[in-house]
């Protein structure tokens, strides 16, 4: 096995910097800019602050959940994550946000796998007492964003089609955030919520993740879009999926509280375009891989840009 730079080798990570190895295990810097989906989605449909002991617990339970399923990642992927290690993977990180402290700890020999595990598992508990405090459906939605996480780690050998896995998952906590502070909530924002974080993850994030990673992924043979299609076919459904995640944003900012302000529906449009289309459509015609970290880069900003625009109205 090639052996983890000494640098970083495990001996050398104590007190504060063994702690940011975990927290990189979960992606956190990453993990909590999707932490703003929640957020959004609860109070873009609520129209104001819940109760403070919502809040309260609701972003205790938001981290411990994002935590955990980030985390859940490494933990399933492990094999596969120390094969890519032995064979001199992760060495392409470029400007990835995922990558900001180590890129997969667990895999470098940073973390061992117990140690990865009890994490996970500490937060996935702390996170379903919050769930089940705020909603017992929570708890529900919970475990089947787990159960979906599972799934989509295990195709990535199996079929490019787990990219929709991916999709479901990322909408599983704004869902989650929804019935924490409405246990009956519309139908119709639930399903356009859905999709506009399902087209978001596909577009922004999934397949242009993939699309970095695409050299390295033939080498170990992955069933990813880019591979099985190509980055022509594979740039075309970003760019569709874009399209349509600016679609369901205009559409979910009509179902929403703010109907009778057309200048914020314009800003959720003028954020889309910025930190999506512009880069997906760079990236159609270009092809480089470069932009396609840039694009996934910049969405992974656009809950947040989102979440700004309904705390500004919210103030207004």
């Amino acid at each position: 096995m090639r052996q983890v730079s000494e640098t970083l080798l495990p001996g050398h990570f104590t007190g504060l910097a063994r702690l940011k190895l975990f927290f990189a295990l979960s992606r956190t810097p990453h993990g909590l800019l999707d932490m703003c989906t929640p957020a959004f989605g609860a109070l873009l449909w609520l129209g104001q602050f819940p109760p403070l002991q919502t809040i309260v617990i609701g972003i205790i339970t938001t981290f411990a959940g994002y935590t955990a399923v980030y985390a859940l990642n490494d933990v399933i992927d492990y094999r596969a994550d120390r094969e890519k290690a032995a064979m001199g993977g992760f060495s392409n990180t470029g400007n990835d946000l995922d990558s900001i402290i180590v890129r997969h700890p667990m895999a470098q020999g940073l973390l061992s796998f117990k140690e990865g595990l009890f994490w996970a598992l500490s937060w996935a508990l702390l996170a379903l007492i919050g769930a089940y405090i705020l909603n017992p459906v929570c708890v529900l939605i919970f475990l089947c964003g787990c159960a979906l996480e599972t799934l989509y780690c295990i195709l990535w050998r199996v079929s490019p089609f787990r990219t929709i896995v991916s999709g479901a998952v990322k909408t599983s906590g704004a869902l989650a955030a929804v019935f924490a502070v409405d246990p009956h909530p519309s139908g119709m924002y639930i399903i356009y919520l859905f999709f506009l974080l399902f087209f978001w993850e596909i577009g922004g994030q999934n397949i242009p993740n993939d699309g970095f990673d695409v050299e390295e992924d033939k080498r170990f043979n992955a069933r990813t879009i880019p591979v099985v299609y190509g980055i022509q076919t594979a740039n075309m459904i970003i760019v569709a999926a874009v399209i349509l995640t600016l679609i369901m944003g205009t559409a979910i900012f009509y179902l929403s509280w703010t109907i009778d302000s057309f200048s914020f529906i314009f800003m959720s449009v003028a954020v889309g375009v910025y930190l999506l289309l512009l880069p997906a459509l760079k990236l159609y015609q270009s092809r480089k891989q470069s932009h396609a970290m840039a694009l996934f880069n910049k969405a992974s900003y656009y809950p947040a840009a989102l979440l700004v625009i309904v705390l500004i109205k919210m103030m207004v």
